[in-house]
Order: structure tokens, then C-alpha cells, then sequence
């Protein structure tokens, strides 16, 4: 029998038996359970000590309930983060960590509401999806769109779950004037926050365009709060207050820069509260009213719910329930990782304890602030930028302007809560360092972090396998451990050692380490570089040019690079760009190629060109 089959067949025999056994009705039975979810906030929220915000009815959820103060996204990022919550497992483990790629989630695992709907819930979505995997939401949910609703389910006495996303709160509603007054339009005017009411974060220049986006900011949150107060509303009205548990939190940390899109606290530490009815607050390891440190990741949410439903967590999903009887210890990490952000690549990792963040940074020759096309056009990046030239920038802020990042940083979370002070070559703390170090390396193998294997390499091994990347890292003698040692290691002669390695990631990143540590060459390494130019595979290709251009060999690169330009992969082509984009004045004998580019289909290959042709030609074209 088909394990899928068999584990569904199990999994409804019980919830049978539970309900025939003690003979009550679906909602007295099984708790139901609302999710009200918001993008693009950080805990700028009363509740969590920010005396600026307006938000009385989540103050009072918490005093009703559990505030969390260490629940982290798996991603800073919308669509990787909402890949982990809505499969139970880290995005970069099945392939879903690149921003807007589409991962293939392995067709023997169930999304979460899959397991509560075959246990007889009535599953709805309201209404954003953005799973970053290829889907049917039919299978999914019974509803999702914005007109799905708890209230839509024909027995009402049916046990339901139900997710409400708000849209409201999302960097594009404080980019955009039009967008902020449609989203505050309803709200008293003189509840709003004025410009400069609200202090800045420290990274960002006192200007009054900043300022105003911060108090959009704010108040976009405050619109938040009716939208809460709307739907606790319903659930009173409709009498399921006392038979129904209330999640509330953000997807990561608020739109702007130096939050979203980073691996600091900015962007990964979200509000998060739980009201549990007095029926269902043994299920609730913390007292009401109370604060908690517990840490919680968006691994932890499905295996949560499927728990408090009273049903098996796969063995597949990779948190632990955090809610419930008979719970597992808390756990000691949480895990987040950050990739291509658009047209960017910056392969990320963290580890965080309730005292210490460990950041590893795979990519560090490139700067903390890559120029990404979207977030650029913003009027907070636009003010940083400008006084960064101008010299009044704050030295928070000048920091993250560096043109290039340490190899890993390490922070006191207790003494330096902005994440300022690294201390990763700090004596003091070589063995926390130590320890955090290998807490990551650990998790990488453990999880096979596909991270660690070049986009296009991803998608070409999941085309010739006829697989999942997860499956693959599983089950093709893939040497995962080989390909870690390789990317983390600064070893010269070891890079050169793999450069004819028989696996490919291996040969990639060899001869990556070369380009972002050797400062000369010798006949060895140009000799194993040159054959890499005639690799079979084109990330390997141009890793070996990039390495030849950095080393200032530029005649033996760019002619690769020239011809990966226009390679039918279109990841390959944007790793090409990137690669010309990042070598600078360099690149100027293929400027004729870049112009002949800027017609490429791909939008990010398109954007990563026009920035590269803006400066070479000293010119200022936009593109979308």
C-alpha cells in the first residue's frame, strides 16, 4: 500500500474512533483554530514595549493570552518564509529559498491543512498564498481567495481552521503615499502618529521623507489593529469565542531597509501572541496574561497545530509542537536562512539562542547592501544612499554601507539588541563562537541545505533526476558534507585540490573560494581554473572566469562569461550578469553584450544589466 495512503487511512481511523468514543459533536471535540497573520511588521506593537503604537486590541489579545518574545522567521522574506510554514519544513531543505522560484515540494509529503481536512476540518485561506513551490491550492484548502471564511462551512458545528492574511501592513503600503491613506482612511486623524513622533532606528538618517515612512509605518499597524479587532468580532458574534484558539503574528520583520530581506532580529524576530479559551488552556505550557522567551520557529506551526488537533506529525516536518500535551523539551536553535532575494544572490545562514546570533555569510565579498532593483527605488534606501555620500549618515548605518561583509559575525543578543557589536573576533567569546559555528554546520548536513548547490544546478539535477531536490540530496549520493567543507573553508590549496572534484557543487565552489580568497595565482591553480572554463556545467564555467578576473586575468574570463550571457538557463544567464556586474570597469570590453542583454526575458537578468551598463556609461536608465 502507498505509504501516503496508508499514513491518511490512519490518520482518519482515529479522529473516527475519538469522536465515536466519546460521542460529542464535531466542535465541543476539536478546538478550532484562526490564524491572523500580517506582513512586513516588526514588534512595533504596544504590547511588546513600544510606547508610539497604537494597537489596543492586540494589547489586550496579549493580556488575554501568551506573548512570545523569541518567535523567528525561517526567512526575512514573504514567499521562502511562507514555504516553511505552509510544508513544516526549511524552505532551503526542499528547494523553496530563492525568492519567486518555484520548489518542488516531494509528492509523498502533504501540506499541513491537508492532515487537518482529512481529519474533517474545514480548512480556509483569506487570502494571500505565495508558497514559492508549485501547487494546486484545490488540494490544499477548501477555500482560499478573499471570500473565504469560517463562516462559509455548511455544518456549523464542523471543527474549522482559518487563516486571515492582511495585506495592509506591507512595504508597499508605506513606499507608496496612495496606498498608506487608502490603508488609514477609516482611522481617526488625530489617532495617527505625525512625522518624528517616533524615534528613528539607529541605522536610518533623520531626514523628514524618512521620517514620514516611519510614521506610515506605524500607522499602517494601527489599521492593522482594527482589521484584528474586526475579526475577533466575528468569532464573538458567531458564539466560538470559548471553542476557539487565536494565533497572531507577522511573516518577518517590517518593510524597509536593514529589516526585510536581513538575517538580524530586524528582519526575523516577529510579534507573536496565542489566546487559548479557559476550555483549551491546558494545552498552553505558559499562564495567561505572561510573557514568554520560549523560542518558536515557522517550522514549529504546523506540527503545533496538527498536535493540537490531535493528530501524528509526519516524520517529515522538521519542527516540534510548542502547544499541547506530552511536548518534546523546547528547543535550544532556531534556524534562518536568506538567498536570492530577487535578482540578488547572498547566501545566508543564521543560528540564534535566546542569548547569542550566530551569522554565517557564504558570500561575504559582496556588500551588506547589494543594489536590488525593487527596494532602491524606495525613499528610506534612497536617504540612505544619499547621506552615505554626504557624510551624515548615522555610524550605525555606515557600517551596513561596507562594500564587503566579515565572514561571519557573532552578537550578544542581552547587551546589544541592534545587533552592532560583532564578536566573532572577540577571545571572550571564541567558545561560544565555536559552539554556535558548529550548531549551523550541523544543521546544514543534517537538513541538506540545498542552498549549497547553485540555482541552476538545482533545477538542471531536479530535470535530470526527475526529482525533488530534497530526494536527490537523499537518495543520488550527493557528498553534502564535501560540498559544506568546501563553501565554508578559506583554504587555498584545498580549493584547488577540488577543482576537479567529480561532483560539480564541489567544482563550483573550489573554484568560488579561489575568487574570494587568493589574492595571486600560481601554475596549478590557472592550470585546473583554465580546464573549469570548459566545464560541463556553466556555473562552473563561470565560476573559474570570475576567478580569473578577480585575479586580474580578465582576457581569460570574460569570454566565458560572454557566452554564459547568453546561455538558454536563465539562472545561469543572471549568475553570468552578476558575475560581470560585480567585476566592474572589468566588464567594459562586453558592453556591446550587456546592451544586447538588456532584452533578455528574464526581469532580473535585465535589472542586474541595466545596473551594470548605468555604471560603466556613468547613465541613470530605470527598468522594473
Amino acid at each position: 500500500m502507498n505509504i501516503k495512503i496508508f499514513f491518511i487511512l490512519i490518520v482518519a481511523t482515529a479522529f473516527f474512533l475519538s469522536c465515536n468514543n466519546k460521542n460529542t459533536s464535531f466542535e465541543t471535540e476539536k478546538p478550532n483554530i484562526i490564524w491572523i497573520t500580517t506582513e512586513d511588521i516588526s514588534p512595533q506593537i504596544g504590547c511588546y514595549g513600544d510606547e508610539f503604537a497604537n494597537t489596543p486590541v492586540i494589547d489586550q489579545l496579549a493580556v488575554d493570552g501568551v506573548l512570545y518574545t523569541n518567535a523567528i522567521a525561517t526567512a526575512p522574506v514573504c514567499a521562502p518564509a511562507r514555504s516553511s510554514i505552509i510544508t513544516g519544513m526549511h524552505q532551503s531543505s526542499i528547494g523553496s529559498h530563492h525568492m519567486r522560484c518555484k520548489g518542488w515540494f516531494p509528492d509523498e509529503f502533504n501540506y499541513y491543512p491537508q492532515y487537518l481536512r482529512e481529519a474533517g476540518y474545514f480548512c480556509t485561506n483569506n487570502s494571500k498564498e505565495d508558497y514559492n513551490v508549485s501547487y494546486s491550492s484545490s488540494e490544499i484548502w477548501d477555500e482560499s481567495g478573499k471570500s473565504a471564511h469560517w463562516r462559509n462551512r455548511e455544518l456549523k458545528d464542523q471543527p474549522f481552521f482559518a487563516v486571515f492574511n492582511y495585506t495592509g501592513t506591507h512595504e508597499s503600503a508605506t513606499n507608496s503615499k496612495k496606498k498608506h491613506e487608502y490603508i488609514v482612511k477609516d482611522l481617526p486623524k488625530e489617532s495617527l502618529l505625525k512625522p518624528g513622533e517616533a524615534p528613528l532606528p539607529p541605522y536610518f538618517p533623520d531626514t523628514p521623507i524618512v521620517n514620514e515612512l516611519w510614521a506610515r509605518y506605524y500607522n499602517n499597524i494601527s489599521a492593522l489593529d482594527k482589521y484584528v479587532e474586526n475579526l475577533l468580532s466575528q468569532l464573538k458574534e458567531d458564539g466560538l469565542e470559548e471553542n476557539t484558539i487565536v494565533f497572531f503574528y507577522s511573516y518577518h520583520g517590517a518593510g524597509i531597509p536593514i529589516y526585510k530581506r536581513w538575517l538580524y532580529d530586524t528582519g526575523l524576530k516577529v510579534p507573536f501572541i496565542i489566546k487559548m479559551p479557559k476550555k483549551y488552556q491546558h494545552l498552553l505550557p505558559h499562564k495567561m496574561g505572561t510573557k514568554t522567551d520560549e523560542l518558536v520557529s515557522f517550522i514549529d506551526l504546523p506540527p503545533t497545530v496538527l498536535h493540537l488537533a490531535g493528530l501524528p506529525v509526519p516524520e517529515n516536518m522538521q519542527g516540534r509542537s510548542f502547544l499541547g500535551e506530552n511536548l518534546s523539551p523546547e528547543r535550544e536553535y532556531v534556524y534562518s536562512s536568506r538567498d536570492r532575494m530577487d535578482e540578488r544572490y547572498d547566501m545566508q545562514r543564521a543560528v540564534r539562542d535566546k542569548k547569542y546570533k550566530y551569522i554565517r555569510y557564504y558570500e561575504f565579498p559582496k556588500p551588506f547592501i547589494q543594489y536590488m532593483n525593487t527596494p532602491e527605488k524606495g525613499d528610506i534606501m534612497k536617504a540612505i544612499r544619499s547621506s552615505y555620500e554626504n557624510g551624515t549618515l548615522p555610524e550605525a548605518g555606515v557600517k551596513l554601507m561596507a562594500l564587503k561583509k566579515p565572514v561571519e559575525e557573532l552578537f550578544d543578543l542581552e547587551k546589544d539588541p541592534k545587533e552592532l557589536n560583532n564578536l566573532s573576533g572577540d577571545p571572550d567569546y571564541k567558545n561560544v563562537l565555536e559552539k554556535m559555528r558548529q550548531a549551523h554546520k550541523d544543521w546544514s548536513v543534517k537538513i541538506a541545505d540545498a542552498g549549497l548547490i547553485p540555482e541552476p544546478i538545482l533545477r538542471q539535477w531536479e530535470k535530470q533526476f526527475n526529482k525533488p531536490i530534497y530526494n536527490i540530496l537523499r537518495e543520488n549520493e550527493i557528498p553534502v558534507d564535501k560540498i559544506q567543507e568546501v563553501a565554508l573553508a578559506s583554504d587555498i590549496q584545498l580549493f584547488i585540490e577540488n577543482l576537479n572534484h567529480e561532483n560539480e557543487a564541489v567544482r563550483y565552489w573550489a573554484a568560488t573560494g579561489i575568487g574570494n580568497y587568493a589574492k595571486e595565482g600560481n601554475n596549478e591553480m590557472f592550470s585546473k581554473l583554465s580546464s573549469l572554463l570548459k566545464d560541463e556545467t556553466s556555473p562552473v564555467r563561470i565560476a573559474a572566469a570570475r576567478a580569473f578576473c578577480i585575479l586580474d586575468k580578465e582576457s581569460e574570463g570574460l569570454k566565458t562569461l560572454s557566452t554564459q550571457l547568453t546561455n538558454k538557463d536563465e539562472w545561469t544567464r543572471l549568475n553570468a550578469a552578476l558575475v560581470l556586474d560585480e567585476i566592474g570597469e572589468k566588464a567594459r570590453p562586453l558592453i556591446g553584450d550587456l546592451q544586447l542583454a538588456m532584452n533578455d526575458e528574464n526581469k532580473y537578468v535585465v535589472r542586474v544589466v541595466n545596473h551594470t551598463i548605468n555604471a560603466l556609461l556613468k547613465t541613470h536608465n530605470e527598468v522594473k
